[in-house]
């Protein structure tokens, strides 16, 4: 089983910090806590999968399963949350694009009850993109993985990209 022991040294944020770290919100919002945030090289990311998530209402109702789709969004959101914690106290990035998924894999399925821990590792960045390879890991077992690219925005860039990509 993973169980969460963390490295006093590196960097933690619990479900407030997440919260001024990313603009999600309930219920797509897929990270609870963020631990061994080392800079922004590498950062593991857990999420409690309960059976009260909207999504498996109707992702099965006779076998709930977490959409892979949601597993890759909760890796993309902590290597997102990795980046604007490095940029210190003062940065709040107002929008973290998702640029890209390449090699994603999905292993094995998640379920409630099971503690999902994204772990992401930073593969370079160039200005405000970024490209992470993450693992998503149940017991100790990858459930899924894959690389994502992203990028930081704030408002006024985002409608600028908008208009111009339309």
């Amino acid at each position: 089983m993973d169980e969460v022991v963390e490295n006093p040294v590196m960097g933690t944020a619990d479900i407030a910090r997440v919260m001024q770290l990313l603009p999600h919100r309930y219920p797509f919002l897929l990270v609870d806590r963020i631990y061994d945030m080392d800079g922004d090289q590498s950062a593991v990311g857990l999420k409690n999968v309960t059976i009260n998530e909207p999504f498996f209402t109707g992702h099965f109702p006779q076998y709930p399963v977490m959409p892979g789709v949601l597993i890759i969004e909760g890796l993309a959101q902590t290597a997102g949350a990795l980046c604007v914690h490095s940029l210190g106290e003062g940065y709040k990035a107002e929008l973290v694009y998702f640029m890209g998924i390449d090699k994603a894999k999905f292993r094995k399925p998640v379920l409630p009850g099971d503690q999902l821990h994204y772990h992401v590792r930073k593969i370079r960045n160039r200005g405000r993109v970024w490209r992470f390879y993450g693992e998503a890991k149940v017991n100790g077992e990858i459930a899924a993985e894959a690389e994502i690219s992203a990028m930081l925005a704030d408002t006024a860039e985002a409608r600028a990209f908008a208009s111009k990509n339309g």
